[in-house]
């Protein structure tokens, strides 16, 4: 990277980071609870969901904001490192929540997945939290196009980022958490990458330029799957405690979206589209947890109810029985499933620098 191009300025009050020349005016976001900023609570699924109340926002917002987290997302630091505010939640702008679609919208949506709920119905799944898949998604973006755009070309969407997920990683969950096996939830991936590609596609042909396409997270160290799944057979797992097999199917996938999206970038040559490193990103604080300052670990939820890794499905966090701990930023795994504000920054930071984003997340001006 040209230091010329831009300077990384750190705000320690608030652990953000700020680019001396935004490249971006907005962020429109598409994904799961990894980055839903709001729209599953705001929809009411549930009555009295757990994320909306703490400890749930307890970091950074001290309140709960609908994020499956202790406080900020890697939207939330890319939105900070761009000079913009927080990218509001889909359904708080067509509520008229006093939001504005001015600096781009959020339409992640916790439990969504990126095929359709009629493929998981054709095949006895059937414990989606929401049936608002990608494609759901993608509509919802197209209705609130003709808002933004005057004309057909919206120059808007040229200065804007799309993030395309993560997504896909609770399609193998509802599979993986109803006993799927690997080798049968293989045969999922070339549908789940095509959702993917074809969201990708829909969007560059509605007039994104500048995209970013995340990989799935390590799930074989993540806390559900070390409790769900726990072996007796050491050879199961890595020298860090990770399964194996799982962190394999996560690497498969990660391998047929870069595939994927190679060939959508001959498609189309003017489009930037960039491969976030998930993964990767992940397993660096994995692999030196207390150089990133993980004395906490990171297989074992800062929130939870017990047990080897701190998540119990019956007392899982926020619910009755289950306690959050006193310090998460020593944490990287929040409540057995998603990061903590502090896993997150870092995810942020590897993409900014681009240490995790192929091609670079930050280019030289235009």
């Amino acid at each position: 990277m040209n230091c010329k191009s831009f300077i990384i300025v750190f705000l320690f009050q608030n652990i953000g980071l700020v680019l001396s020349s935004p490249q971006y005016e907005s962020i429109f976001n598409f994904g799961d609870s990894l980055s839903d900023t709001g729209n599953f609570l705001l929809s009411g699924a549930l009555a009295f969901p757990v994320i909306g109340q703490l400890p749930y926002g307890e970091t950074f917002f001290q309140r709960a904001t609908g994020r499956c987290s202790d406080g900020r997302l890697i939207i939330d630091f890319l939105a900070e490192a761009f000079s913009l505010p927080y990218v509001p939640p889909y359904l708080a702008v067509k509520q008229d929540r006093g939001q504005s679609s001015q600096h781009g919208v959020n339409f992640a949506f916790a439990g969504a997945t990126a095929l359709d709920a009629e493929f998981f119905f054709e095949r006895n799944i059937s414990i989606l939290w929401t049936n608002n898949s990608l494609n759901v998604q993608l509509n919802w973006f197209r209705k609130l196009k003709s808002d933004i755009c005057s004309d057909e070309d919206c120059d808007f969407f040229k200065k804007s980022l799309f993030l395309v997920g993560e997504i896909g990683g609770n399609d193998y969950n509802y599979a993986f958490f109803l006993g799927g096996g690997i080798k049968q939830l293989r045969s999922m991936v070339p549908f789940v990458v095509g959702a993917i590609i074809n969201a990708t596609s829909a969007l560059i042909e509605e007039g994104a330029v500048e995209l970013m396409v995340p990989g799935n997270f390590p799930i074989g160290c993540s806390a559900v799957y070390l409790t769900l799944f726990e072996s007796s057979n050491k050879e199961d797992y890595d020298r860090h405690g990770c399964l194996k097999a799982f962190n394999a199917f996560a690497r498969y996938h990660n391998s047929q979206l870069k595939q994927a999206l190679d060939l959508l970038r001959q498609t189309y040559p003017h489009a930037r589209i960039i491969y976030a490193d998930y993964y990767g990103a992940a397993m660096r604080f994995v692999h030196a947890p207390l150089h990133h300052g993980f004395y906490g670990g990171t297989l074992k939820a800062c929130c939870g109810g017990g047990g080897p890794y701190n998540f119990n499905n019956s007392a899982r966090c926020g619910h009755a029985g289950s306690e959050a701990c006193q310090n998460p930023s020593i944490y990287s795994n929040w409540d057995g499933i998603h990061l903590t504000e502090a896993a997150y920054r870092h995810v942020a930071l590897a993409l900014i620098n681009g240490s995790s984003s192929a091609p670079p997340l930050i280019s030289s001006p235009h």
